[in-house]
């Protein structure tokens, strides 16, 4: 049986809208304003195989690596109804460990049938710094590692496993809302999607699944066979790792052969000391982010695409991170430079349809200290968005979340309310995108007042290795931290730990985004 284009449209819109519900339970329900106000989550749907059939238009580096937590969970040997899975290992399907994913089964008649996943980037999961973002040698300098745990049994919590993960986080209350939160999502999901097999029939949900993937494939296949058969190859670097280590090169070379397509990434860096190390899945997040960019608007958003696509990485390089390595920076940074260098390669087969290099870094900032409000211990998280890269026909887009990050702005009413921060001054850095027949976007001015030490974690690229133009347009310009002491400037690196005193001021300058073209006289 076959669904016909009208049905299967519908049924996209079905299962894709249960995600998007989840995501608003979660946000609305959660504690912290990484959740609430920042949006950094991601919700979807599975099916027993770990395939994902649906998602919410969330966070690109989520969604994309999320089918490794859901196999991870598969792998498990008993899974019964009513139990709920948390995981945050890197190593056993996860990103970095401040991204905890919950996981419910689905059964229908004592079955398995399908899954329901939220992920959400907790504030603090303990480490040796306050939002458990440090400049890390070791997967343990990071957080608690958590492998793929029933955190409730067969529809009951387990108390003691629950308080021990919050425990060792900086703000316990704070990490048992958002955890909470993460679970009435969960159960959300689980109800609407039970609802829509009881009025439409299991063997019909699942005929549409697997009819959805098949088209994503198709399109997917079609976007593929668009670009012209040949090699590809491209090099771009990050900056540095925070431990010594300088000028990392990701380099990809790209076959693309009739409807399939190689992304080939060996003779990268090897792992490095620092915090950059990718896992597999936030490596293959990117890439599949990369070509969804380039299919048309109505692609179902699923694992149907990675049908099409094959990626080859070295053994334990800094794109297939291996336990104990450092992987918190990884997920937010590695990831970004993967984008700019299958797009770096893909612009030199089709030029017209890749944009010029994007801010690429999530402008990481972390920090922590005692809330003089409370007497309790407070952490925080966020990322500065940057200039867009100029694209054949529009100008870069300024101020804005790029690529495999696509969290909103925290408003500064919501951070000086919660924190004894002060946010000193947020503008657009005029004049920083290349220049171009499409100029690129601008970055990003913000500055944050501490009203009481704290401790602070930066962990920023292109601080060096400015975004690229292509066709010709100009680079966009560098980022740029620094620490303001009574007037006085001094510069920071692009990673850093630093403690600072009341009063002093944080300033984070973010790049713009590449330009397109030459430019006009």
């Amino acid at each position: 049986m076959q669904l016909n284009p009208f049905e299967l449209e519908i049924f996209k819109n079905q299962l894709s809208t249960i995600a998007e519900e989840m995501g608003t339970v979660l946000i609305r329900s959660a504690f912290s304003p990484n959740i609430k106000e920042r949006r950094d989550i991601s919700c979807a749907l599975f099916n027993s195989k770990g395939e994902m059939i649906a998602q919410a238009a969330h966070i690109p580096v989520h969604l994309g690596s999320m089918s490794f937590s859901t196999k991870s969970v598969l792998d498990e040997k008993s899974i019964e109804k009513g139990d709920i899975f948390i995981l945050n290992d890197p190593f056993k399907g996860g990103t970095h460990l401040p991204d905890i994913t919950c996981i419910a089964p689905v059964f229908i008649n004592e079955k398995l049938e399908y899954l329901v996943a939220s992920r959400a980037h907790h504030a603090d999961v303990g480490g040796k710094s306050p939002g458990s973002m440090p400049l890390s040698t070791s997967i343990h300098d990071e957080g608690i590692i958590i492998p793929p745990t029933k955190i409730y049994k067969k529809g009951k919590l387990d108390s003691k496993l629950f308080k021990e993960i919050i425990e060792k986080t900086r703000d316990p209350q704070e990490r048992e809302g958002d955890f909470r939160a993460q679970i009435s999502s969960l159960e959300i999901g689980k109800q609407r999607l039970l609802k829509t097999i009881k009025k439409h029939s299991l063997s019909k949900i699942n005929i549409a699944s697997d009819g959805l993937m098949d088209y994503s494939e198709k399109i997917m296949r079609n976007v593929i066979s668009n670009i012209p058969d040949g090699f590809y190859d491209f090099t771009d670097f990050l900056d540095d790792d925070g431990a010594g280590t300088k000028d990392i090169s990701i380099k990809t070379k790209i076959e693309v052969n009739g409807s399939n397509v190689t992304v080939d990434f060996r003779g990268s860096s090897k792992k490095v000391k620092g915090c950059l190390n990718a896992p597999l899945s936030v490596t293959t997040a990117a890439v599949v982010y990369c070509f969804q960019c380039l299919a048309p608007p109505e692609l179902p958003l699923n694992s149907g695409p990675l049908r099409a696509i094959k990626i080859i990485v070295d053994g334990d390089s800094i794109l297939n991170a291996k336990y104990p390595s450092a992987v918190v920076g990884g997920n937010v940074e590695t990831s970004q430079r993967v984008v700019d260098t299958v797009f770096g390669a893909l612009s030199k087969a089709i030029p017209e349809k890749v944009q010029a290099a994007s801010a690429g870094t999530m402008n990481n900032i972390t920090f922590g200290g005692i809330n003089p409000a409370t007497g309790n211990e407070f952490t925080y998280y966020e990322t500065i968005g940057g200039g867009m890269g100029g694209r054949s026909g529009f100008n870069g887009v300024n101020a804005v979340q790029t690529h495999m990050t696509n969290t909103l702005n925290t408003p500064i009413e919501s951070i000086e309310r919660e924190l004894p921060i002060m946010i000193e001054s947020y503008s657009i850095k005029q004049s920083s995108g290349g220049s171009g027949k499409y100029r690129g976007g601008n970055g990003i001015i913000r500055e944050y007042k501490f009203l009481e030490d704290a401790e602070v974690n930066l962990i920023t690229e292109r601080r060096t290795h400015l975004p690229w133009g292509i066709n010709g347009g100009e680079n966009g310009s560098e980022g740029k931290n620094t620490l303001v002491i009574d007037g006085k400037e001094k510069e920071l690196p692009a990673k850093c730990s630093l403690n600072v005193k009341k009063n002093n001021i944080i300033r984070i300058e973010t790049p713009g985004g590449g330009g397109w073209g030459k430019p006009l006289s």
